[in-house]
């Protein structure tokens, strides 16, 4: 069955998870732009929210590989250490989101971290959505080891840009001053980037384009701040709706 963007925005909005309608759309316009036969690769997908979005958008032979652990880590806003409970019960609903969605026999689950699963994919990457380990660390890793394995006019996308601390230290020494990536633009924290080469020219255009992010970056920084403090009037001053993590 064919779906639109607003069908798959239906089905899933009940879903648990951080895509906004319009990253969903974002990420919707990439996963579409896949010829047949293509790959997309999902890095960090919860209970499926994105995943199911994947799965509706792509042509029916595009390969859908989804990695996750579920190992009750790095589940979402200040939640990085493992919780033995949590992890089973993601890994239940994740399916079952799929198997409602009828999306579950086209994703290939691969459930170990991304950086043991380098092994488990096979050629280039059409689209790669990175939503895994917010930390510097393996954030950063994520997008070198996984990106240079995007294809020529492929799609990488980042959650949690700007906004995440870790993941935008991440971007700022890999893809800042990277010349092998232009800069599409970003809904909210969901930055895209387009792989192709990019002349001296283009790779300075792409320097200020990010150096334009650090306003934004620094609100949902003081955002964070305000929410943990407790100083929810403070989050509103600076134009959020003062209860939900900034993503």
């Amino acid at each position: 069955m064919h779906h639109d963007v607003d069908d798959a925005l239906r089905i899933v909005s009940p879903l648990e998870g951080w895509l906004t309608d319009d990253q969903a759309r974002r990420l919707w316009g990439a996963a579409r732009r896949v010829a047949p036969g293509g790959r997309i690769v999902e890095i960090g997908s919860f209970r499926g929210r994105s995943t199911v979005l994947l799965g509706l958008a792509a042509e029916a032979s595009v390969e859908i590989v989804a990695i996750d652990p579920h190992a009750g880590n790095d589940r979402g806003p200040q939640e990085i250490h493992g919780y033995e409970d949590a992890a089973s019960e993601d890994f239940e609903v994740f399916h079952r989101n799929l198997r409602d969605a009828g999306v579950d026999a086209r994703v290939r689950h691969v459930r170990r971290f991304s950086a043991d699963a380098l092994g488990e994919v096979v050629g280039p990457i059409d689209v790669l959505y990175i939503d895994g380990a917010h930390r510097f660390r393996p954030a950063r890793d994520d997008i070198v080891d996984w990106g240079r394995r995007v294809s020529d006019d492929g799609r990488l996308l980042i959650h949690d840009a700007f906004s995440s601390i870790g993941v935008t230290l991440a971007i700022a020494v890999t893809l800042a001053v990277d010349g092998s990536f232009e800069y599409v633009g970003r809904s909210g924290s969901l930055v895209e980037y387009r792989r192709g080469a990019l002349d001296t020219a283009g790779r300075a255009r792409k320097v200020l384009q990010h150096l334009a992010q650090v306003p934004w970056f620094v609100r949902n920084v003081l955002v964070k701040v305000a929410i943990v403090t407790g100083a929810r009037p403070v989050a509103r001053a600076l134009g959020h709706d003062g209860a939900t993590w900034p993503y």
